[in-house]
């Protein structure tokens, strides 16, 4: 049997003078010694083999976040191994480069080392590149460079992209992804601008690189400052605890950073006509304006009462803004009352906004929570807010992140009790400072164990990418059942 021109595709089957046209075996046609039809179900077999090959090797969005920020992490690691990093010019153990390299792109703040004291500049910038990269996204960071080279997204990275800066529609996300870029920019820079010259004035030319560092690092919520000193280690902001310029400064950059991208959209958008901002928009400005004021005057009435007018005020305030997951401290937090420490521990697991720079499991998610409970009371069948009904799926999903942050701090604050043996309450300031990606301490950092250590870099990891990611990333093969079991009640209250 021979072809005419065109081989297989198209082409004429001819017989030969050695060979019958066709040979007839049961039922199936044969060419030569192999039936047709084995021939055809193999073809497909093998192009079915081919496609399931391309989907398995095809990650999912929440794959590509959660790999790409191990990978951030795992290559600052290395870095600041490197004896460049230091001050001493030695090299960096990989368990305290692990941590800070996480603590930086989880934009925490928790430092096993004073950051002033003991990294180099060339450390230091590496840590800050390691801060801009996290409050951004990494992947935002990585679609950046992609769209400066001229070249166009992809659909599969637009979708990643919608998945990394929450933005609820596909359409429209480059714009949104520049717009994003060019205020970041612009805000850090009017920051560092307005700061450099009390930095200046305090540390002359060493005040321009100052000014920076902290204007990024308020900016995305990071709370690395550079202002230990060899007698004074991790002291924070406390030594401007009564300078107006830079309190007032950091806290518009923190509520800036953490109000999130979609809200800034509608605020440059549609400036003070607020009924036309989106109700994810209007529900992020009305919480966290009430979580900023309400522990401002607990602070100011009970855990700051013996300092002076002006230094109470901006003690109470900054307090209060820098518990939204950015980390800074002007007062000692070891000298407040358990209520007030409570206080922290409740706002640090709060958070900041959706698609912002900032972590914890959100203002929205409270926000939901307690418009359902409102409508639970008022037996309403869906929670509802300035003329809206809130979707079932939300409810759901704020539900399972409020019980899954609660349960990994304490879970986590429980282990780290036992291991170090230190006071429960302590321990949980800690993890909840972790989870939400805070950074605040009450001073148990830098002394704990490598176990310890090993709880708290999985507690930043996963406050930053998100638990629902890394959950997502791994059960990303789960089939979604079209059927539906019957349904029986459960008495719940």
């Amino acid at each position: 049997m021979t072809f005419d021109s065109g081989d297989a595709v198209g082409g004429v089957l001819r017989p030969d003078n050695h060979e019958p046209p066709f040979c007839m075996s049961g039922s199936a046609e044969h060419i030569g010694n192999k039936p047709i039809q084995n021939r055809l179900t193999e073809g497909k077999q093998g192009a079915l083999m081919t496609n399931s090959k391309k989907k398995a090797k095809r990650l999912t969005s929440f794959q590509i976040i959660f790999l790409g920020f191990i990978g951030v992490v795992v290559l600052g690691a290395l870095i600041l191994m490197l004896p460049i990093s230091s001050q001493s010019g030695g090299f960096t153990p990989f368990d305290q480069a692990l941590f800070t390299s996480t603590s930086a792109v989880c934009v925490t703040g928790l430092v096993v080392q004073d950051t002033a004291t003991y990294w180099s500049g060339f450390g230091q910038a590496v840590i800050l590149t390691l801060i801009q990269i996290g409050g951004l996204g990494v992947i935002t960071m990585a679609m950046s460079f992609v769209m400066l080279s001229g070249r166009k997204l992809s659909f599969s990275q637009r979708s990643t992209m919608q998945s990394a800066i929450s933005a609820p529609n596909l359409g429209g996300i480059v714009r949104l992804t520049k717009f994003v870029l060019k205020g970041t920019a612009i805000i850090e820079l009017i920051g560092a601008a307005v700061m450099m010259p009390v930095f200046i004035t305090d540390y002359g030319v060493r005040g321009i690189w100052l000014a920076i560092f902290h204007s990024v690092s308020a900016f995305c919520n990071a709370g690395f400052d550079l202002l230990g000193k060899p007698d004074q280690k991790f002291a924070s902001m406390t030594s401007y605890s009564t300078d107006p310029v830079i309190n007032i400064v950091l806290m518009l950059l923190i509520i800036i950073g953490g109000i999130g991208f979609l809200t800034w959209k509608d605020v440059v958008t549609y400036k003070f006509r607020l009924k036309r901002y989106s109700l994810q928009s209007k529900v992020i400005l009305i919480t966290s304006a009430v979580l900023i004021a309400v522990p401002a005057v607990l602070f100011f009435l009970r855990d700051f009462a013996g300092l002076p007018l002006g230094e109470r005020i901006l003690g109470s305030l900054f307090q209060s803004v820098t518990t939204r997951t950015a980390g800074f401290n002007t007062l000692d937090l070891n000298s407040m009352t358990t209520i007030g420490q409570a206080i922290f521990i409740m706002l640090m697991l709060i958070g900041g906004s959706p698609g912002s720079t900032a972590g914890g499991m959100k203002t929205t998610t409270v926000a939901v929570l307690l418009l359902n409970a409102h409508s639970c009371f008022n037996r309403k069948e869906d929670p509802e807010c300035f003329g809206r009904r809130v979707e079932a799926g939300a409810v759901k999903m704020a539900s399972t992140v409020f019980l899954m942050y609660i349960t990994l701090c304490f879970a986590g604050a429980s282990v780290i009790c036992a291991v170090e043996e230190l006071p429960f309450g302590v321990c949980l300031f800690e993890t909840a400072s972790a989870i939400g990606t805070v950074g605040l301490t009450l001073g148990i950092t830098p002394t704990l164990g490598i176990v310890s250590r090993i709880i708290l870099i999985m507690l930043m990891f996963l406050g930053r990418v998100g638990g629902l990611t890394v959950i997502f990333a791994a059960l990303s093969g789960s089939s979604k059942k079209l059927s539906k079991l019957p349904v029986e009640s459960i008495t719940v209250g």
